[in-house]
């Protein structure tokens, strides 16, 4: 079900204009932009970076191995979801995945910044694309899935955006969210991506369960990398000497390497093995009517 932002009336319909007040967002490229006023705003994040990661990302071991993750997570924990809603879907990179292994499933991408849907729309033409404040999402009971991939700790209100989604689920439907972990981890890099927090895995737990949500899986990763991950972040702990592509410029052998590793991870994770320490967390979450 749609949900109108100025008068909160739920309503089916076709199109977006609210039958109670007449409230319809603007449309610009055939987008439905929800909060245009935020668009160009960097607090978050920097709409410059999408060609970069565009280019890099599929080519980049961790990029790689966080969309197996997920899209393991996604068919052991909701493998008859038939929608999903991914916040802050970046340039469609996780989208891709999931619209490859999930044919079928509807699938809906939203970002603040309408560039970035502009970069997602090549990769995943057949989905559905918002421009939006995750802090108000347009829904309510509409998707099986919310997903957000490296997103929360963009937004300074965390706990607003928790709440929005677990409106938008339908009842029994899930959350599949990562995010960066160990605060002793900060660094010019998440100063770079405009982070608002690196997590404790009690926080974030904390935050889902606040939100109306009862937690499946919570499990660090990239844990076997961590002392490289630690190392290379005590390195860069100022802005002054940090080079933003150093970490995607790496030798064909050392992806490879670094990739494999994430692997064999990811198949203890499979196994029922959860990683106490870790570069990033993976949280798997339900309603509480599911």
């Amino acid at each position: 079900m749609k949900r109108c932002l100025r008068c909160g009336a739920v309503f089916a319909a076709p199109g977006w204009r609210c039958p109670d007040c007449g409230w319809e967002p603007e449309t610009r490229n055939s987008i439905a932009c929800f909060a245009p006023e935020a668009a160009g705003v960097r607090d978050g994040w920097d709409p410059d970076y999408y060609p970069r990661l565009f280019r890099l990302e599929s080519g980049n071991f961790w990029f790689r191995a966080r969309n197996r993750l997920i899209l393991w997570a996604l068919e052991k924990f909701f493998p008859a979801a038939r929608s999903m809603l991914e916040v802050g879907c970046g340039t469609g990179y996780v989208l891709s995945g999931i619209a490859i292994a999930r044919p079928a499933m509807a699938l809906t991408g939203s970002e603040i910044h309408e560039a970035g849907l502009d970069w997602t729309a090549r990769r995943v033409p057949g989905a559905r694309f918002l421009q939006m404040d995750a802090r108000r999402i347009p829904f309510t009971s509409e998707f099986d899935v919310v997903g957000a991939f490296d997103v929360i700790e963009h937004i300074e209100d965390d706990r607003a955006v928790l709440a929005e989604i677990r409106r938008a689920l339908v009842p029994g439907g899930g959350l599949i969210v990562t995010v960066p972990q160990h605060r002793l981890l900060w660094s010019a890099a998440d100063e770079y991506a405009y982070h608002k927090r690196r997590y404790t895995r009690a926080d974030l737990v904390g935050k889902v369960r606040e939100a109306g949500l009862r937690v499946l899986l919570c499990t660090s990763f990239v844990s076997l990398l961590l002392p490289l991950a630690a190392v290379s972040r005590l390195r860069t702990r100022t802005l002054e000497t940090f080079d933003p592509e150093a970490e995607f410029r790496l030798p064909a052998f050392a992806n490879r390497l670094l990739e494999g590793v994430m692997s064999v991870e990811r198949a203890a994770i499979r196994a029922g093995a959860r990683w106490p320490f870790g570069v990033s967390l993976l949280l798997v979450a339900q309603t509480q009517d599911g």
